[in-house]
């Protein structure tokens, strides 16, 4: 016969694993600075210019 589980504690255990998950995703997303933010948003406008500044007038 199988091992007896307690489900309210694989519940919360299952419930505590996707809540880790979900802060490391948050702190992938809004954990930066001010100043990594506004690198990040400068190196995008100067990628935008130099693809707008490379096409070819037809």
């Amino acid at each position: 016969m199988g091992e007896v589980i307690n489900l309210r504690r694989a519940r919360k255990a299952k419930a505590r694993v996707d809540a880790q998950g979900q802060a490391a995703a948050n702190r992938l997303a809004f954990g930066r600075t001010k100043a990594e933010r506004a690198a990040a948003a400068a190196e995008v406008d100067k990628r935008e210019r130099a693809l707008d500044g490379a096409k070819r007038e037809e």
